[in-house]
């Protein structure tokens, strides 16, 4: 558990902290939320008009924290569609999981660029506290567009290291809920899981801290969820990491 003594509400012995980037730095969660319903909403209008739309729940249950593929093919799994894996290279009105998976990376890109991106102030100053404290930061994120969404928020250099959605497939690593990435993050800044915390607002994400043996998981409740989050891992659930400041 935390140690009263720390100001920053870490545990004992704390070297590093590993963050998820969509929704708990930046707002760009409600922007993928928004690129899964587009082309989801589009697809199923097509090849299975009785079907339901696509809605938060589905985004938190299916999708939130996972990558790309996966994400595509647990939501629809879940509504019994089977479709080939296809190629990196399929083109976006492909039907096949790697289609519809480059149409919503086209979405979340030109929303980010006519959108923006914000930051969530206080997970910032905390991000800030933890470095003026000496320890290790990493962002950890099944996002690949990580590196555009860093650099045009100015968080760059607030990160040692970088785990994105690219580097886990340069490396072969199983995206979250497995704890591959964020077992890559602590590594690359010279820590483990047992001297590391981790902190998510994704279902998946903090399953894949629990799952990794990390010393805290800290649950970011942006969307109502703060007992699904507990149920899947937090020790801890906040609605900002503000809340962890003295």
């Amino acid at each position: 558990m935390t140690d009263p003594a720390n100001p920053l509400g870490l545990p004992a012995g704390t070297r590093a902290c590993l963050f998820d980037l969509d929704g708990v730095l930046t707002s760009t969660a409600v922007l993928h939320a928004q690129a899964w319903k587009e082309m989801f909403d589009e697809f199923l209008t097509v090849a299975a008009p009785n079907q339901p739309k696509f809605d938060r729940r589905d985004y938190e249950r299916f999708v939130d924290g996972k990558p790309r593929l996966d994400g595509t093919h647990d939501f629809l799994a879940a509504r019994g569609i089977v479709l080939p894996t296809g190629d990196e290279a399929d083109p976006p009105d492909a039907a096949t999981l790697w289609g519809l998976s480059n149409r919503k990376n086209d979405l979340i890109q030109e929303l980010i660029r006519t959108s923006g991106v914000e930051v969530y102030p206080g997970s910032v100053d905390y991000v800030r506290a933890v470095r003026a404290a000496g320890l290790r930061t990493a962002v950890v994120t099944s996002s690949a567009n990580a590196v555009q969404v860093l650099e045009a928020t100015g968080l760059t250099d607030l990160f040692d290291a970088r785990i994105d959605g690219v580097v886990a497939r340069e490396r072969h690593l199983k995206g979250k809920p497995a704890p591959d990435t964020f077992l890559a993050g602590a590594e690359a800044v010279g820590a483990t899981a047992a001297d590391s915390v981790v902190f998510e607002d994704a279902l998946a994400g903090v399953a894949a801290g629990r799952a990794g043996g990390f010393s805290l998981v800290v649950g970011v409740d942006r969307a109502g969820q703060a007992e699904e989050l507990r149920a899947h891992g937090a020790d801890v659930v906040v609605s900002d990491l503000a809340e962890l400041l003295p």
